[in-house]
């Protein structure tokens, strides 16, 4: 059957359904699901909840079955192709075969390898309908959950980057100071993407100058984001904010100074030995390592040094800039990298999208070829 306007408008409710597990179900990528009754009416909406919990499908189950309304014979859109294995929780596509459903619309296929394709074919297998949509649906339910989708595909985060900078791109006065750039509207906006992410990531040039938390506080979450800190001397206080609960933290380092480790691990920080040959922290094992963890989304709010190493080993997925409508002159730029010879060398970006945000402009900047490998 083919899918037409009603079922485009479906999916998009079950994308909506969707953005409402951002903060919720990492690692678990973020679903929604829509149901109606042969008749055509909608009677179940559902998301992704907590990890362990139920998924998008089932969530819209319970609410028409406490509706007291039937399924049968009905049609489900979800955002996601219905998980078909058994994980934290039973099968989806299980779910929907015993709610004996005629039809289900499907945004896009699981990148996961335990389902990818397998449980639109376990339903197809029950005698229920399966349509999978292509086109701007399937790009936004891909784009949603981008980080999920980069994991399952190459093993890593989705890295992004976030900046807030002067018009003439400066992060911070010559002294390191650097609060506030931005407005207050910029900022809040700034924990909105620190909610999507699994985990925040900062160097330790960030934590002494600006010991900051790092935690979600102006928008709400239901699950705060790990909190990573690449310190390759562990010369970070034990003492520092972002150690602090709520959340967790992680601190990958090159050599473990045994006293120092210890007081980190009193204040029940993991700290983890990444050294590469350089006696650095290795960065690409450390998205690596995070990968392994589930962190879908990586959010990184570091200074100039720190972005400046994951731009030339080519880790940087998107850059997200906050540009504040004033001039500094004399200060800490984006990044520190090695001079370039000539202007033909410059890492070059793609505007994907820019935004007013309050006072300040909120740019988003994606390599020409950060999603070669989702198609």
């Amino acid at each position: 059957m083919a899918i037409d306007e009603h079922d485009l408008r479906q999916l998009h409710r079950a994308l909506d359904l969707a953005q409402g597990a951002v903060g919720r179900s990492d690692p678990n990528p973020r679903v929604g699901c829509v149901l109606a009754d042969r008749s055509g009416r909608t009677v179940g909406e559902g998301s992704t909840q907590r990890a362990g919990h139920a998924h998008a499908e089932v969530m819209a189950l319970r609410a028409a079955q406490a509706g007291g309304a039937s399924v049968q014979d009905g049609t489900a859109w979800v955002s996601l192709e219905p998980c078909s294995h058994h994980g934290r929780t039973p099968p989806c596509t299980d779910a929907l075969i015993a709610a004996r459903l005629r039809r289900v619309v499907i945004a896009t296929i699981d990148p996961n390898p335990l389902v990818a394709g397998a449980g639109a074919q376990q339903l197809r297998d029950a005698g229920i309908a399966v349509d999978l949509a292509d086109g701007e649906v399937t790009r936004q339910a891909r784009e949603l959950n981008i980080g999920f989708f980069s994991r399952m595909r190459r093993a890593r985060p989705w890295a992004r980057c976030k900046v807030a900078a002067s018009l003439d791109g400066r992060t911070a006065l010559a002294d390191g100071r650097s609060q506030w750039i931005t407005g207050e509207a910029a900022r809040a906006d700034g924990h909105a993407w620190r909610r999507r992410a699994g985990a925040v990531l900062t160097g330790a040039g960030t934590v002494v100058a600006d010991d900051p938390r790092l935690d979600v506080r102006h928008v709400p979450t239901e699950v705060q984001p790990l909190r990573v800190l690449v310190d390759s001397r562990l010369r970070v206080p034990a003492a520092a904010r972002m150690f602090e609960a709520p959340g967790s933290a992680l601190v990958y380092c090159a050599r473990a100074e045994p006293r120092i480790a210890a007081a980190l691990r009193a204040q029940r920080v993991e700290v983890v030995e990444r050294p590469n040959a350089d006696g650095s922290v290795d960065l690409p094992s450390v998205l690596d390592d995070l990968a392994a963890r589930g962190v879908n989304e990586l959010h990184i709010e570091a200074g100039p040094t720190l972005n400046g190493a994951l731009l030339q080993a080519g880790l940087i997925d998107e850059l997200l800039v906050y540009l504040a409508p004033k001039l500094i002159g004399s200060g800490r730029g984006m990044i520190e990298a090695a001079p370039l010879a000539n202007l033909e060398r410059a890492w070059g970006f793609q505007f994907d999208a820019a935004q007013r945000v309050g006072d300040d402009l909120r740019i988003s900047a994606r390599p020409p070829h950060a999603l070669d490998w989702l198609d």
